[in-house]
């Protein structure tokens, strides 16, 4: 009887525990959608007469781009060091960010990197798709992906967060998840060491020997994406409805494609 008694009380404990652990997320996710609705009340002048047809961001926190949480700004970096562009970052105080207007072959892509910490990133990223007039099946976000052992990256059409603050952001500032998603694998924690402390952790020097390698990989695989884009990649010689029935396919292909994920690897 006591032995049930004190089960009994145990479960009560647990459960009042998971309720008020509940609550805490809950109302942690309530409060970061009021603030990213706040951020986006500020409005602007869009760009006119240009047309964008991407949009490339690299989430992660100002101040803190050595740390496993902001690879995806190692990436857009290696990414604008590739295109020849990397001197030309500048600041937008409107959209919070820092921005690079380039091309890709005949593509014309803005690269972002947001000066908001990662809980709010997606005010940066839904302001400067209004300013370009860029849809958000457009954009490709480049982030950190825990279930990822370091050496792998994924492209990951639409869908959930997965836990990610930073994507959750986007994903509420933008109202739709359809955007792509280039996860870049840094692993989980082994040991007692905490998710946030690991995230925010920097790359060991055994890791950025591996580092190296994945960053070089992920610009490849964005300039793949972004080559699909071009405007002219299609032949001028294509017979009628030509052009029209490879977009069919490849809206099919993408459509089997959005809840799965292709996966890539790197050479350790």
């Amino acid at each position: 009887m006591k032995l049930y008694s004190f089960f009994s009380q145990l479960c009560r404990c647990f459960s009042h525990f998971l309720q008020r652990l509940l609550n805490f997320v809950t109302m942690r996710r309530l409060l970061m959608r009021a603030v990213n609705r706040v951020l986006l009340t500020e409005t602007f002048s869009p760009v006119m007469g240009c047309v964008f047809l991407s949009q490339v961001v690299g989430l992660g926190n100002p101040g803190m781009e050595e740390t496993r949480h902001s690879v995806g700004m190692m990436v857009l970096g290696e990414l604008a060091a590739r295109l020849g562009v990397a001197d030309r970052w500048r600041g937008d105080k409107h959209m919070s960010g820092e921005v690079i207007v380039s091309a890709v072959q005949h593509t014309r892509v803005v690269l972002l990197r947001p000066r908001l910490l990662m809980n709010v990133n997606g005010v940066s990223v839904a302001k400067a798709a209004a300013k370009y007039g860029i849809k958000p099946e457009d954009i490709l976000l480049v982030h950190d992906e825990l279930d990822k052992p370091l050496g792998k990256i994924g492209i990951k059409h639409g869908g959930s967060a997965r836990g990610h603050n930073g994507v959750r952001s986007c994903v509420d500032c933008l109202h739709t998840d359809v955007m792509l998603r280039l996860r870049v694998g840094i692993g989980r924690p082994t040991g007692k060491t905490s998710v946030e402390r690991h995230v925010l952790g920097r790359f060991s020097s055994e890791e950025k020997k591996v580092l190296d390698g994945v960053l070089s990989q992920s610009v490849d695989l964005l300039l793949s994406q972004l080559s699909q884009q071009d405007p002219r990649s299609s032949s001028s010689s294509s017979p009628a409805g030509g052009r029209q029935a490879a977009g069919k396919r490849k809206d099919r292909e993408d459509s089997a494609l959005t809840s799965e994920e292709r996966t890539y690897g790197t050479s350790n």
